[in-house]
Order: structure tokens, then C-alpha cells, then sequence
């Protein structure tokens, strides 16, 4: 049809002169190169690249970023072996899961509810066994679960699964179980494949974070829900803090709980595709990346591209434990490579601001917080240490420096004798304390008996301190739940004197400061606490769908926010449930509870190591 139209052609469409066959093959090979020339030149037209280039052509690039092996995961050749990677010549195959788990839809009438997962040891031993029978390659490197259980010092549900031996504990102990249960029912009811539940319009929030989701209509378990949520993130725009502590942390530790290798190989499929968000001349990672093409840049919010604190410095526990698991350097190489350049940089009266520069390594701006944006970085280095068994001296170092110029420029102490950390914006302090900071007082305590001997009593009077000053900011609001931000100046005592900071979303830090000071101190005011904010939650944010922040904690006509975070049942009721809980039920002997509260193991080196090896080693 087309030759018809040209001149020149008889009618059955053949009989060109040669002249005229050389300037139409000049026109169509012009038109084919301007055409697919084109598509490089598109804005951020990687999407549109995979349709013709293969997967390796197609390694994002930024400024001075590294070598593409610095990027890509080296992995064993024994789990190239069992799937985890594309076979060799097939760049463009996603990696391989040993085993899925059903779909939701694939859920009949409730017939597979068996399949709920139990925490019992019998079937983790089972699972692992099953695993190394069937692959030779898995039993001489890779992680041995079964010897790690061992290693254990108790089991990970305790005595009599942590029932505590007082009948009124293990009456709010039900509690807290029964709540959990009530607002995970309304989650699965009404917003499942959503982000968190609207509890008072019975729907799903979407948020931005991640997009749309799309699942089956009917739930599995907690963890494949987990599961599933993750398998459709992977070619999506995603944190990379989020998707670390939240998602990797999760699957971690449901694979330390169960044995079941699905969530490994998910953890560490997932982790490789976070790596290229490190692809930054100073190897700070940014803080968005697309798991799919591998693309990552900065949040739009933050000042002059940079990254924070928080999020660049809360990506340890996990990132140590996907080496641990692969057996692969790389994970733990780019933590560590953080703390480098966190160590070489100076510190403005030892104090780490909040924003960082991925491409030149300096601070952007001397705003310096152990709240938002500061807050997990911290914490991550005092749980670095511990669950190295103590044996992580830089972290450790480091940790004990941080707070010692905290106590000595933010700690202060308010004419009421209250005890509260202040926030420092280049010189100039903020006498504010954001409920988020609250979390401090239980690091502080975990932190105590590693001070230097003379100071730490001092560290377990001061983790006291600011749990109580955390617990006033409750007492001093007319529904007893704290607000998201209070202040010590106006004549203001651990209360909020701006609309703005009188909400209360469910947050956790307070109780989880409850929790670990606890455990350390035996003291039944902590959970005299613990029990005063259940009441709390119940009464005002208990509605009939679910659990609502509120947004004015002085105001006993409430006013809720329609949200039930999803923290609330990962953090918040966790932590209740712990704090009525006998210490044994995930004991801090063996457990540490990473930012999101999931629990990751304390890894014994020298315990994993098997008999020969050990011999070896004191022969030598």
C-alpha cells in the first residue's frame, strides 16, 4: 500500500529505477537510526531502554560512581547453583525463588489455614535439615540454621512462651493480644494490600511510598503477606531505609523464628537490589531507589540532595546479617565503608547533623536531632555492638563519643527538674523533644553496662530520666497519651503549646522505652506505665473498626486522624505484649530488636563455627 503511494511505481507495485531504490533506502535507514537514536535522549528514559537493551546494558550511572562490580552482588557459586541468580549468558531473567508461597486468591474456605506458621524448633531443625540433605553445596559455607539455634542461649519463646507468672500481667498480657487481633482482623478485612487501615471509613490508605497494590481478596498469614507485599515492590519506587528495617529486618527475622528458607532467599533477593542505591561517589546511599532498574536519587525534601542520618545509619544490623546469610562480604563492605567516612569527617562538637552530601561527604546543614531524621542512627550503633556479642569495638566507640556530646550540648534539664534532650540547629538550641526522641531513654539503658565502669550507673540513672520525662509528656495531657512534639520553654513543662504537635498517631517510642527499662530495672512503675497507655488506647483511639490516632491529645473530645499505622501492631502493641511478657520471650541475651522492632539474633562467631574448625583454631 505504502509503494502505491510513491511515484514512480506501476501498478502491482514493483518496477522502481535504481535511482529512486537508493534515495528511499537513504530516507528509511535515516528515519530507523532518528527514531531509535531518540530514545536516549528522553528524560530518564531507562523504562523505555529495557524494551530493547538487556538488563546488564542498562546499570544506572551517576557522578563518579564506581565499577560495575562494586555494584553487583558477588555470590557464591553454590547459590548460583540453587537458583538465586540467573543462569550464566541470561542477564535478563529475574532471579529464582526456591518456593512460593499461595497467592491469596488461592485461599478455599479457609481449608489452608493449617498452614499457619508456628515458631516451634522441631520444624525449624526439620526445615533445615531438609534443605542440606537436598543440596550438597548448602551444608559446607552457607549458614547452618540448625547450629545457630544451638547457639541460643534460651529458646526464642521462653518459659511456657513468656507467660508471665502473675495472674494481673497475664490478664493485660491477653489485653494486648486481643487488641492486636482486633485491629490485624479490621486491617485484613477492610484494607487488604494497602499500606494501613482507615478504620473510621472502613478502606485502605495507598500512600506514596510504594504506589498501588494489587492482591487477592483473601489474607494468608502474616509473613506471606509479607511476602507478597515484597514480591510486588521489587519493580517499584521504594525507601531504602523503609524497605531495609521494615522488609528485610522482616523477613530476617521470620526466617531466625522459622527456618523457612523462603524468607532468606526473599531477604537476600531483596537486599542485592538495594546495592545500586550505594553507587555514589562517597558510597552514602541515597534515599530513593526503583528496585527494578536499579535507578536511586534523593528525597526532594531534603536540602541540596542530601541524605540522612537516619537512614543512611540504620541499615547495620541488616545489611551485617545478609552477609551472614550469603556469605557474601559486599553487605556488611558498604556499612561499613558509612562509618568510614562518618569517622574521617569532622564533627561539629562531636555531633552528627542531619544531612549529609552522597556526592561531596560533608554536612549540608548543623541541624543535629536524636529525633527525626538523627534518631535510629544512634540506636544502630549501640545494637551494632551488642549484636556483634560485643565484639564490634568501632561501633562501640563510636556509640559511647555520640553520647557523650549529646549529654554535653542537648541534655538539659528543665526548671521543673525534668530531664529531656534538646534539639541544635547550628549553635542554637531548640528546647523541643519530639515523642520520636522517646526512644532514647530505653537505648540509653541497653547501652548502660558497657559505659565505662564509673559512668555506668550514671548511663542507667539518665535512660531513667528521660523515660520518666517521656511518661510526664503522657500524665500531662488530659487523654494520657503524649503528643507528637512537647517543650521546656514559655513556662512549658513537657507539654505541647502548638496545635501543630498536639496529635497523637499510635507511635511506639515511649512504650518501648517502657519495655527495655523493664527488663533492665524490674521496677513495676514501667509497667504500671505500659498498662496506663493501654486504657488510654483503648478509650480514645479504640474505635469500632480498628485503632485512630487522635489530634488533640488535651482535648478529651476526640477528634481521630482515620489512620491505624502500620507501626502500631509491628512496634507499638509489640512492645506492650513484651513488657507483660517473663524476660525469656525473645531475651536480650539473644535478641535485638532492630528499628522496626523486628527481632535479628546476636551472632556468636565462635559458637557457629563447627567442632573441626574451632580445633583448628586453638591448635594454631
Amino acid at each position: 500500500m505504502v509503494f502505491r503511494k510513491l511515484p514512480g511505481v506501476s501498478a502491482s507495485g514493483m518496477g522502481l529505477r535504481l535511482s529512486q531504490k537508493f534515495v528511499f533506502l537513504i530516507f528509511l535507514s535515516g528515519l530507523v537510526t532518528l527514531c531509535f537514536g531518540a530514545l536516549f535522549f528522553l528524560p530518564d528514559s531507562v523504562r523505555l531502554k529495557r524494551l530493547f537493551l538487556s538488563k546488564t546494558e542498562i546499570q544506572p550511572v551517576t557522578a563518579g560512581s564506581r565499577s560495575e562490580n562494586d555494584v553487583t552482588v558477588k555470590r557464591p557459586k553454590e547459590q548460583e547453583q540453587r537458583g538465586l541468580t540467573p543462569a550464566k549468558g541470561d542477564a535478563g531473567t529475574k532471579p529464582k525463588v526456591i518456593r512460593n508461597p499461595p497467592a491469596p486468591h488461592e485461599e478455599t474456605d479457609g481449608g489452608r489455614a493449617q498452614e499457619e506458621l508456628t515458631l516451634s524448633r522441631s520444624k525449624a531443625e526439620s526445615g533445615s535439615e531438609r534443605v542440606t540433605s537436598t543440596d550438597p553445596h548448602s551444608v559446607s559455607d552457607t549458614f547452618n540454621f540448625k547450629k545457630f539455634h544451638r547457639c541460643l542461649l534460651k529458646p526464642p519463646l521462653g518459659r511456657d512462651n513468656g507467660k508471665p507468672a502473675d495472674p494481673t500481667t497475664n490478664e493485660r498480657r491477653e489485653k494486648v493480644k486481643e487488641m492486636m487481633k482486633f485491629a490485624w482482623d479490621n486491617y485484613k478485612t477492610y484494607a487488604w494490600g494497602k499500606n494501613e487501615l482507615r478504620p473510621l471509613t472502613k478502606n485502605g490508605h495507598i500512600g506514596n511510598m510504594f504506589g498501588e497494590l494489587k492482591l487477592g481478596k483473601q489474607p494468608t498469614t502474616s509473613f506471606l503477606f509479607l511476602f507478597q507485599l515484597v514480591k510486588i515492590w521489587m519493580n517499584g519506587e521504594a525507601s531504602l531505609f523503609e524497605v531495609n528495617i521494615r522488609y528485610v529486618g522482616g523477613l530476617l527475622a521470620a526466617y531466625y523464628l522459622t527456618g523457612e528458607e523462603l524468607y532468606k532467599n526473599k531477604a537476600l533477593e531483596l537486599g542485592e537490589k538495594l546495592l545500586p542505591a550505594f553507587n555514589t561517589p562517597t558510597g552514602i546511599p541515597r534515599g530513593v531507589i526503583n528496585l527494578g532498574s536499579g535507578t536511586s536519587w534523593s528525597w526532594g525534601w531534603a536540602s541540596a540532595g542530601s541524605s540522612i542520618l537516619a537512614e543512611f545509619g540504620t541499615l547495620h544490623l541488616e545489611f551485617v546479617h545478609l552477609t551472614e546469610l550469603s556469605n557474601n562480604p559486599i553487605y556488611t563492605e558498604k556499612v561499613m565503608n558509612i562509618r568510614k567516612l562518618l569517622n574521617k569527617i569532622e564533627k561539629p562538637h562531636g555531633l552528627y547533623p542531619n544531612f549529609l552530601s552522597p556526592v561531596s561527604g560533608n554536612w549540608v546543614q548543623h541541624h543535629v536531632s536524636i529525633g527525626g531524621l538523627g534518631d535510629s542512627f544512634y540506636e544502630y550503633l549501640i545494637k551494632s555492638y551488642l549484636m556483634s556479642d560485643k565484639t564490634d569495638e568501632e561501633a562501640k566507640d563510636m556509640y559511647y563519643s555520640a553520647l557523650q556530646a549529646i549529654e554535653a550540648n542537648l541534655v538539659q534539664k528543665s526548671p521543673g527538674g525534668l530531664t529531656y534532650v534538646a534539639e541544635w540547629r547550628g549553635g542554637i538550641l531548640d528546647h523541643k523533644m519530639g515523642h520520636l526522641a522517646c526512644f532514647s531513654g530505653g537505648m540509653i539503658g541497653i547501652g548502660a553496662d558497657d559505659g565505662e565502669p564509673e559512668k555506668r550507673q550514671h548511663y542507667l540513672d539518665l535512660a531513667a530520666e528521660i523515660t520518666h520525662t517521656c511518661h510526664e509528656s503522657y500524665t500531662r495531657s488530659d487523654t494520657k497519651l503524649g503528643p507528637e512534639a512537647f517543650r521546656f520553654d514559655s513556662g512549658a513543662e513537657a507539654t505541647a503549646n502548638r496545635l501543630s504537635d498536639r496529635y497523637y498517631i499510635l507511635r511506639p517510642e515511649v512504650i518501648e522505652s517502657y519495655m527495655y527499662m523493664w527488663r533492665l530495672t524490674h521496677d513495676p512503675k514501667y509497667r504500671e506505665w505500659g498498662w496506663e497507655a493501654v486504657e488510654a488506647l483503648e478509650r480514645y483511639c479504640r474505635v469500632e473498626s480498628g485503632f485512630s490516632g487522635i489530634r488533640d491529645v488535651y482535648s478529651m473530645t476526640v477528634s481521630h486522624d482515620n489512620m491505624q499505622q502500620s507501626f502500631f501492631l509491628s512496634e507499638t502493641l509489640k512492645y506492650l505484649y513484651l513488657l507483660f511478657s517473663d524476660d525469656d520471650l525473645l531475651s536480650l541475651e539473644d535478641w535485638v530488636f532492630n528499628t522496626e522492632a523486628h527481632p535479628l539474633p546476636i551472632i556468636r562467631k565462635s559458637c557457629l563455627l563447627d567442632d573441626t574448625t574451632q580445633e583448628k583454631m586453638v591448635s594454631e
